[in-house]
């Protein structure tokens, strides 16, 4: 028996379709609430303080700021904007492009400690990697930390690595894994109010009102160089081989 397909059916269901591809081909321009400020054009790295030295590593590519870990720059390598903020709202796509090699990661548990063996010893697995990062208030010990670590990203290793304080520690730590596998777009919300970090990942909250204490009161934010090419011509296993789009601030 021929089956007929009501034809207000196929109608239906071709423009739902229409609309979620339109939405993922549209995700590169992007834009949120008109009370945000944008902070890349997709052209050229205005708002931005390019490192001195850097010959052309960080750079615009197919509208998107691309980096390859190479910075020539012989002081700082990383990516500043040139204006500095105190309570802020940032909104950012990053993608990791691909892993550099091989990294021993260490388990991270949900405290924020390390898992240990026997001897008290950390526990680590050899893990495909690259790392970056956003950098919060000028300073990289506030940083959201972007990585392969099966903690996930988002965590801010400057306050949770050495941390007596276990309620700071446990603050700083993901509370779910929320990454896109590597190669495809991410998108964080960071929220900074006074001390406190709120951190969303593709939708999820990963930190909540987490405790920086020491934080300073205001700074720039930072794309974060990491790693870049050892002596025998291969990537160190955590460099950051990573691309930023859609970057929008709002000031609080």
């Amino acid at each position: 028996m021929k089956t007929i397909v009501p034809l207000f059916l196929f109608v239906l269901f071709v423009p739902l379709g229409g609309q979620s591809l339109l939405a993922k081909d549209t995700k590169k321009n992007a834009s949120p609430a008109s009370d945000y400020t944008s902070l890349f054009n997709g052209k050229d790295l205005s708002h931005w303080k390019i490192p001195e030295g850097d010959n052309g590593h960080w750079k615009v590519l197919d509208g998107v700021i691309d980096y390859d870990a190479l910075s020539e720059a012989p002081g700082d390598k990383s990516l500043w904007s040139e204006k500095s903020y105190g309570d802020f709202t940032l909104q950012v796509d990053w993608k990791i492009k691909r892993t550099t090699g091989l990294y021993d990661v260490p388990t991270v548990l949900p405290d924020g400690s390390y898992k240990l063996d026997v001897d008290g010893k950390k526990i680590v697995t050899p893990t495909p990697n690259a790392d970056s990062g956003i950098y919060l208030r000028g300073t990289g010990k506030c940083q959201v930390n972007i990585w392969c670590w099966p903690i996930g990203s988002g965590e801010v290793y400057g306050y949770r690595n050495k941390q007596d304080d276990p309620v700071i520690r446990a603050g700083v730590t993901p509370k779910v894994h929320a990454d896109n596998p590597v190669g495809e777009w991410n998108t964080f919300e960071i929220t900074m109010k006074g001390d406190r970090l709120t951190v969303v990942l593709n939708g999820k909250t990963v930190i909540e009102n987490a405790q920086l204490p020491g934080a300073p009161a205001e700074g720039p934010i930072g794309l974060q160089h990491h790693g870049g090419m050892k002596k025998d011509g291969e990537y160190s296993p955590a460099s950051s081989l990573v691309q930023f789009r859609n970057i929008y601030i709002k000031e609080l």
